[in-house]
């Protein structure tokens, strides 16, 4: 019964975090200086009847919480005297009905946007997440169980100096190899590609290989430095000195005993790390011009596209909690103690 409490609560506390970055999201993109009709349609000669006409049709001409807003003596605008149509409160009844809005660029609903973007995202961010954890939890291991040998010290060097490199460097060095070699340096698919459907996921798989390295190489070598330091504790324990006595061998030890405790905390690092790599997403989607929701971030910023930003935030806030909320309750399957609590 308790382990059913404790799992409400957290998502109770989920929820909170979601009701907040809604509140959050509204404001946090409207301190932003620019007028949104003016970025958002790349025309120097629109006049200021069209810039009037634009903010009409997106709601821009409201005031986005009161009626003080509209009170400027250098712009006046319109005091409305119903509170509830306003920018704000027109945003949140927009969520309750599950609109997202339209976007200021290119006046297509951000849900269908955002749909299309993510599949596209998560297809590099899989792919390069597996492949990292993947080989840091290999290589820790190997590193941590020849400690203090040729191998650990290449090991550790290397990790260190992919760990500090700044993901769009890495990138960009990575695009002129890859170019060099042949291989696709932006987009996700070749233009004017005709063929069938194993060509298409050929090319695909060819447009993949340089920003999923990207990620690989800076995730990994985190994960390996984690997952090294973590088994080299678990290593020094007795049980392990135990197991060692009775004859067990090194891969039913590191299997049956270190593994699985050195995993916990692997687990919270790569939830906590979902934001981050959200945020290297959007570097390594613009330097490789990866359709995904990192390039929809970075040319809704430039374009002051209010609807989209929104959109993209809450999408990714929610990837966030629902990450932490099931790193808590893995953390909680692989060790016992804490679902005891």
């Amino acid at each position: 019964m308790q382990r059913y409490a404790a799992i409400l609560r957290k998502a109770g506390w989920g929820l909170f975090t979601v009701g907040f970055v809604l509140v959050l999201n509204f404001f946090l993109f409207r301190v932003l200086p620019g007028d949104p009709a003016r970025a958002g349609v790349r025309d120097p000669r629109l006049s200021p009847q069209a810039q009037e006409a634009i903010r009409a049709r997106f709601g821009l001409d409201r005031p986005v919480i009161n009626c003080l807003e509209s009170i400027n003596p250098l712009r006046p605008g319109p005091c409305f005297t119903n509170p509830l149509d306003t920018q704000f409160f027109r945003y949140l009844a927009n969520l309750s009905h599950g609109e997202l809005g339209f976007s200021y660029q290119n006046s297509q609903p951000v849900a269908g946007i955002l749909r299309e973007r993510l599949w596209n995202t998560v297809l590099l961010l899989g792919a390069g997440q597996v492949l990292a954890i993947l080989l840091g939890v290999v290589l820790g291991t190997v590193a941590a169980w020849k400690a203090d040998t040729p191998i650990d010290h290449a090991a550790l060097v290397t990790s260190l100096l992919a760990w500090s490199l700044p993901t769009f460097w890495l990138g960009i060095i990575l695009l002129f190899w890859g170019s060099n070699l042949g291989l696709p340096i932006g987009g996700k698919s070749t233009p004017g590609l005709e063929a069938g459907a194993w060509a298409s996921w050929v090319d695909l798989a060819r447009h993949l290989v340089l920003p999923t390295l990207t990620q690989t190489i800076v995730f990994m070598a985190e994960y390996m430095l984690i997952m090294r330091s973590t088994l080299l504790e678990v290593l020094a324990q007795e049980y392990i000195l135990t197991a060692r006595a009775k004859g067990l061998g090194t891969f039913q030890i590191l299997r049956d005993h270190a593994l699985r405790n050195a995993a916990l905390p692997l687990v919270t690092l790569v939830a906590l790390n979902l934001g981050l790599t959200v945020a290297g997403a959007i570097q390594i989607e613009t330097v490789f011009s990866w359709p995904g929701l990192g390039l929809a971030t970075f040319e809704a910023v430039t374009r002051r596209d209010y609807p989209l930003l929104q959109g993209v935030f809450l999408l990714l806030a929610l990837s966030v909690v629902c990450a932490n909320l099931g790193a808590e309750l893995l953390y909680a399957w692989l060790d016992p103690r804490v679902r005891d609590e």
